[in-house]
């Protein structure tokens, strides 16, 4: 069971990083990195919406998922 659950996980990261590439962004960062840091740098007002709806599932996701070798 542990294997499938790593394997559904992995396949969710994969599906993420692909959206992100094909908006644009780096294919190996994930789309809440990209958003995490938009916000920190204060150059997405959808993307600070976008995160405070995930931070209602998840307290701080976007901070958290920022991926600082990955994109730009």
């Amino acid at each position: 069971m542990r294997a499938i659950k790593r394997w559904l996980w992995n396949l969710l990261i994969a599906l993420d990083q692909l959206a992100n590439a094909l908006l644009g962004g780096d294919p190996d960062e994930t789309i809440s990195s990209r958003m995490g840091k938009a916000v920190r740098e204060e150059r997405c007002v959808l993307c600070r919406f976008l995160c405070d709806l995930l931070h209602r599932i998840d307290p701080n996701h976007c901070q958290k998922s920022i991926e600082e070798d990955e994109g730009l």
